[in-house]
């Protein structure tokens, strides 16, 4: 292999990160089209290139030595953030918060900085999008006062780190990544090679300085972290906000966290003055108004450590154009394939020539499979076209139809109880061991969909 020189150029992939030293159609690496360009080579360190910042010298130390990082941990004034983060910001932590173009990044972490900036000062918040004047805006709009919080318009990394090592801040924000570059490295800001180089000086500023740094980024059209995954693995904390910027609630989804659970989401509601946190989800992603309606099912599922009671649609009707269509939303589309051919299998359900439609209501998505058998009835109640009783659902279904046991049903059946709910079908696994129910709820075991169907619909 030839290795290139200081200065050359190369060709890099913009979707993969693979580098060719001319230019070609389709990527070899990934197989995608149009994706090389060129970009040029960074000058090793000692040739003109820049070398990594040096640190302090590490030391092993005894693990029985170690203080918890739990005592370091630093509160957003958001409880919902903190929930998801596993208690609070980190000391030297490096956290990615992702998602689409104006979805509410930057507003969530600027009323964050206010909170932080008052309780620990100061607080750098890096704009490598808008100008201060832009940002002093909307912190007008939000309420957000100026004191101990800090604002550097800068696209350079090297300016960013110089403010940092300069003012030494407890937290610092940068919005975004896709906007900053170094001097050191070729390629236009938001390349795979910057964006990987610079996220990777973050890291090392954020260690070798103890400064906590939560930085931006926007997601690709395929729902990725600025690329195929190019910067999960260098972050402690990755967040994802979801929501759709044309309706209120936005979701903040933990997928990585090395300090807390992954399985922890925050729900706010995006308002004129900001994002306001809604702790008390209760019937937020419940049935709305009107009568039984065939193809309308309640699951109870769990994200983290909160019981959630959702409502799932469904939607059966004859297949107009030849093909069968199957589209889900809030639910994997493979779930849906699977619980399809349980129905047809195992109850006679024949639906290869009607179009399946599935939704999660309000947004959400749902991944647990305990909401497998309120996901399969609702296809059921809709293909007869016979309405569900007010029942809360909770069951996993398996390939044989049977229905197979879930976890924490104690807190899952306490908040159908809560809501109003006087019936709830669970699988029997789960309710023979059960060692008492809600007040005011009765809780039906039953061991395959067959029974499920018998009990639930009306």
């Amino acid at each position: 292999m030839v290795l290139s020189k200081a200065g050359s150029t190369k060709f890099a992939c913009q979707a993969c990160g693979y580098a060719s030293p001319k230019w070609l159609g389709r990527c070899p690496n990934c197989q995608a089209w149009n994706t090389l360009v060129e970009e040029r080579e960074a000058a090793p360190p000692g040739r003109g290139g820049r070398a990594p910042a040096a640190g302090p010298a590490a030391e092993p130390v005894w693990l029985d030595q170690v203080s918890e990082l739990d005592a370091a941990r630093t509160g957003t004034g958001l409880p919902e953030f903190d929930r998801v983060l596993g208690g609070g910001l980190v000391t030297g932590s490096f956290v990615l918060v992702g998602g689409d173009p104006g979805i509410g990044k930057s507003t969530l972490l600027l009323q964050a900085a206010a909170h932080l900036a008052r309780a620990r000062p100061p607080v750098l918040y890096v704009s490598a999008e808008e100008s201060p004047a832009q940002v002093k805006l909307r912190a007008a709009r939000l309420g957000v006062p100026g004191t101990g919080l800090a604002i550097l318009a800068a696209t350079q990394l090297e300016a960013l780190e110089e403010a940092v090592r300069r003012l030494k801040p407890s937290v610092a924000i940068v919005d975004s990544i896709q906007t900053v570059w170094s001097e050191g490295l070729g390629g236009a800001p938001g390349s795979v090679g910057q964006v990987r180089e610079c996220a990777a000086q973050c890291l090392r500023l954020a260690k070798t300085t103890g400064t906590t740094l939560l930085v931006v980024c926007h997601v690709t059209k395929d729902g990725l972290l600025a690329g195929p995954r190019t910067l999960e693995h260098l972050a402690d904390c990755v967040l994802e906000f979801e929501g759709d910027r044309h309706h209120l609630y936005r979701i903040l989804r933990s997928v990585k966290n090395r300090f807390g659970s992954t399985s922890e989401i925050g729900v706010f509601e995006m308002t004129g003055a900001g994002l306001r946190e809604v702790a008390n989800l209760g019937t937020l992603f419940m049935p709305g108004e009107g009568g039984p309606v065939p193809g309308r099912a309640v699951a109870a599922c769990m994200e983290g450590t909160r019981p959630l009671l959702v409502e799932v649609q469904a939607l059966v009707a004859s297949a107009a154009w030849g093909v069968p269509q199957r589209r889900t939303s809030g639910l994997e589309s493979t779930r849906l394939a699977i619980l399809l051919a349980v129905l047809e299998s195992r109850l006679g359900c024949r639906l290869g020539q009607s179009d399946v439609f599935l939704n999660v209501a309000g947004g959400l998505l749902v991944q647990e499979p305990a909401a497998d058998l309120a996901a399969a009835l609702a296809v059921l109640s809709a293909h007869r076209e016979r309405p569900l009783e007010k029942v809360a659902l909770i069951g996993e279904v398996g390939l044989a139809g049977e229905i197979r046991p879930v976890m924490h049903l104690d807190r899952r059946l306490e908040e159908a109880a809560r809501l109003g709910f006087t019936r709830a079908i669970v699988p029997r696994a789960n309710k023979d061991v059960l060692p008492s129910t809600p007040k005011g709820l009765a809780v039906e075991g039953v061991a395959d969909l067959k029974a499920a169907a018998g009990a639930a619909l009306t």
